[in-house]
């Protein structure tokens, strides 16, 4: 990962989803980094575009494009892209996080492979691009660094559509862009600025070369230097680098690298059969053997003089085969007047021998092609027998089909009537019935977790609506249009009710006003009420003493509770005529209330004559009882 500077956008929050958490690699034309989906709560490599490219408007228009088309890609080698997007003078790409290395990464560290760990990278590779093709969309930017190797061993192309993006009209002003990829460009890339599948295949044709090598097939101090070399010589045999190397190879690789396109496997899928048929037949210890680097050394050689073609020398080029070590080494191949029979001799017989093996390559050997038999609605046993009677082989995957049963063929590939090489191989796709996926539960978690619950089960988020709830906290789901368990059809949409939390309510001060206008206003609002009663000597019977909350705002389903006055507290005045004043006062007293005392002539006696409230009667607490006193 690299980290050996720091960079101001790790830390940043990217179009409000993506938090970019490190730098994993800077190149020429983005800059990529691990970040956090936030949303959907995953990690994610961000690929952000270089500045110098985000100035191209027609440039950005193109990558949108260019983006959309491979994010329809949806196979297990292909590195899948989520998202696309801007944020302010940012322009990226949330694509699936690999970790692990790239291809590049291994071959630093392994050098040249054998042939069957180089065939193990590559079929992967080629079932991407197959996959791709399929599809429409040609990479263009086929290389050992768009290569992912995932720490489990998954083999996965990066970097669909991105190349296209470049190359159309924006490489040309950006110098050095392409330095990276020139390695690898087909010669009609180079001369004509197009590409087709043909293309990605010599791209593949020299990765090939270069992991059974260890090196390049073309070198040069600059990338003109090594793009002129691409059209004007055929990439090397490998057996040019490495002494024990199987012909076969050579052929493998002659072939997928053939400088004229009509001459290469029509796609990626085509050369993938020639390599699966190319292992097959290789014996073991071919496989397995070590590589050997050739000597320094040029082998001796046979040279022939040959007409000149396009982009060679045009006064005439010559070949250099390679002699076995028993066979005689001509000491001067400088052409003689006395050797002019032996070398038209020799011309004929090579000719000979190239058309004789060209026939028994297209008519028995493995350029043979048979035609696909109608193998659709077929049973998967019917469907191989088929196969097998005409020579070809089965490779069978799962799908889902509406129409199709269980067990029988959905479709092949190459499909019925198309030709096939002799002794190849068919995919064939074999019904599991209707694709149905059960709905998640969704009630009550929030909607980000639906939402990625939705697309974890491959359905969709249909219209969502908000509501007010008391009961169902906010930001979380009150309802589903589809009950959890009920089973559909991928992609069905799912509608959502998400809570806005409890709906709010102005609420009034009801304090010193009748608590029966209270409670029915208060209801009527949507609140609980909850009423206490207590005695009190300054607000009346029937009013509110105090309220809790205030006024201010509630919630819809919160509870307001009211203290309602029952007036002040009435205590029985007791009994104190015929007492003595003193004593009368001081129970009057204990009892709560205050004593007023009416004195006639002079109250000599002291004792109380009679009491206004009268005994047995109630009185407020803390009110005047008058007495009389004679």
């Amino acid at each position: 990962m690299d980290v050996s500077v720091a960079d101001p956008l790790v830390g940043q929050l990217l179009d409000g989803r993506y938090a970019v958490r490190s730098r994993i690699a800077k190149g020429g034309m983005a800059t990529v980094y691990l970040a956090l989906d936030e949303r959907l709560d995953r990690e994610v490599a961000v690929k952000v575009m270089s500045p110098a490219l985000v100035d191209d408007e027609d440039f950005v228009r193109r990558f949108t494009r260019e983006a959309r088309s491979a994010a329809r890609l949806n196979h297990h080698g292909i590195v899948q892209v989520f998202d696309q997007g801007t944020d302010g003078d940012i322009v990226f790409l949330a694509m699936e996080y690999v970790p692990g290395r790239t291809l590049r990464d291994l071959m630093r560290e392994r050098g040249p492979l054998s042939a069957g760990e180089a065939f193990d990278l590559m079929e992967p590779v080629l079932e991407a691009l197959a996959a791709a093709h399929r599809a429409g969309i040609v990479h263009r930017d086929v290389k050992p660094e768009n290569v992912l190797i995932a720490d489990d061993g998954r083999v996965k192309v990066a970097d669909f559509g991105l190349a296209r993006a470049v190359d159309a009209g924006t490489a040309h002003s950006q110098t050095g862009l392409l330095l990276g990829t020139v390695s690898y460009l087909a010669p009609e890339q180079v001369e004509r600025g197009v590409a087709d599948a043909r293309s990605d295949v010599y791209a593949a044709g020299v990765v090939l070369f270069e992991l059974l090598t260890g090196g390049k097939p073309f070198v040069g101090d600059t990338a003109v230097q090594v793009a002129l070399q691409h059209v004007s010589s055929r990439v090397p045999a490998p057996s040019t680098r490495i002494d024990n190397l199987d012909p076969a190879l050579d052929d493998l690789v002659l072939l997928a690298a053939a400088r004229n396109p009509d001459d290469r496997p029509a796609d990626a899928r085509e050369l993938l059969m020639v390599v699966r048929e190319t292992r097959r037949r290789l014996p073991q210890e071919a496989l397995d053997a070590e590589p050997t680097p050739a000597a320094t050394t040029a082998p001796q050689a046979l040279v022939v003089a040959l007409p000149p073609e396009p982009h060679d020398d045009p006064h005439g080029r010559t070949v250099a085969l390679r002699r076995s070590p028993a066979e005689p080494v001509v000491a001067d191949a400088r052409p003689r007047r006395r050797h002019r029979g032996r070398t038209s001799a020799l011309v004929v017989l090579l000719l000979a021998v190239l058309l004789g093996a060209g026939g028994w390559y297209l008519g028995a050997g493995p350029g043979a092609y048979e035609d696909v038999p109608k193998v659709v609605g077929s049973t998967q046993a019917e469907a191989q027998a088929s196969l097998s009677r005409h020579g070809l082989s089965a490779r069978l995957t799962q799908g889902y089909s509406e129409r199709v049963p269980v067990g029988s063929v959905v479709s092949s590939d190459p499909g019925e009537g198309q030709r096939v090489r002799k002794n190849g191989t068919v995919t064939l796709v074999v019904s599991q019935g209707p694709e149905r996926h059960a709905v998640p539960k969704l009630v009550g978690t929030s909607e980000d977790a639906a939402r990625g619950a939705l697309a974890d089960a491959s359905l969709k988020v249909g219209k969502v609506t908000r509501a007010f709830d008391t009961g169902v906290p906010e930001g979380s789901v009150i309802s589903a249009s589809q009950p959890a368990g009920t089973e559909l059809r991928a992609r069905t949409s799912v509608d959502l009710v998400v809570s806005k939390g409890p709906e709010p309510v102005a609420v009034a001060s009801w304090v010193g006003k009748p608590a029966s206008d209270a409670t029915q206003a208060l209801t009527s609002s949507g609140l609980k009420v909850k009423a206490s009663q207590a005695f009190d000597d300054t607000v009346a019977k029937g009013l509110v003493i105090s309220q809790k909350p205030g006024a201010g705002t509630a919630y819809k389903g919160q509870q307001v509770t009211l203290v309602v006055s029952k007036g002040p507290q009435l205590v029985d005045v007791p009994r104190v005529v015929g007492r003595q004043l003193e004593d009368a006062a001081r129970e009057l007293q204990k009892a709560g209330f205050q004593v007023e005392v009416h004195k006639i002539l002079g109250g000599f006696f002291g004792t109380v004559r009679s009491q206004n409230p009268g005994a047995g009667q109630q009185a407020p607490k803390g009110s005047t009882i008058r007495l009389t006193v004679v």
